[in-house]
């Protein structure tokens, strides 16, 4: 290597004393960031349980009742229970507006289902749908699922209609339904 190779001044910088910068032993070495928080953490908890900390519980001393002294009291006459008069169970009220009901058409007369579904409507009934129904039925039918059986006989009346019958399949059970015959128009 020749002398005026980077690597020959370096090293000689190193061995010179002159020319490395002084060092002391005075410093303050700063702990690692976990640290820090650790120690935060610590003096938060210990803050927390200090002021969180209640006052020595007290104890109170418990005294029961004595029995009451025994003194004699005439008896009383047996008074004989009269029984109330039975009333009579209040009718479920029938909500129109929170029962549905779907309107068929078995007659062959053009819009008689449309008819009947705009005035179930304008009662208060909430119509979900209206068709034609496929099959025979003797005369206008209000058919209702067993739970609805107050309210089909209310739709009935509402709209004229004379049969009320339990929902058959393919009926849907949770509404009413309404198959309309010649006899409806």
């Amino acid at each position: 290597m020749t002398a005026s190779s980077p690597f020959r001044s370096l090293r000689s910088r190193r061995r010179d004393p002159l020319l490395r910068p002084h060092r002391d032993e005075r410093g303050v070495a700063f702990p690692s960031p976990v640290v820090m928080l650790s120690i935060i953490a610590v003096a938060m908890a210990g803050f927390a349980f200090v002021a969180t900390a209640d006052d020595e519980p007290t104890e109170r001393r418990i005294t029961t009742a004595s029995a009451p002294a025994v003194t004699e009291t005439p008896t009383p006459e047996p008074v004989v229970p009269t029984t109330p008069a039975p009333t009579k169970k209040p009718k479920p009220q029938v909500k129109r507006g929170e029962v549905y009901v779907e309107v068929f058409n078995n007659s062959g007369i053009p819009g008689l289902a449309a008819g009947t579904a705009a005035k179930a409507t304008q009662v208060g009934w909430q119509v979900v749908g209206e068709d034609n129904w496929m099959g025979s039925i003797p005369a206008s039918t209000v058919y209702y699922p067993p739970r609805l059986r107050a309210a089909a006989k209310l739709l009935a009346l509402d709209l004229g209609i004379q049969r009320t019958m339990p929902a058959v399949d393919p009926m849907k059970m949770d509404r009413l339904t309404i198959v309309l015959t010649a006899d409806a128009a």
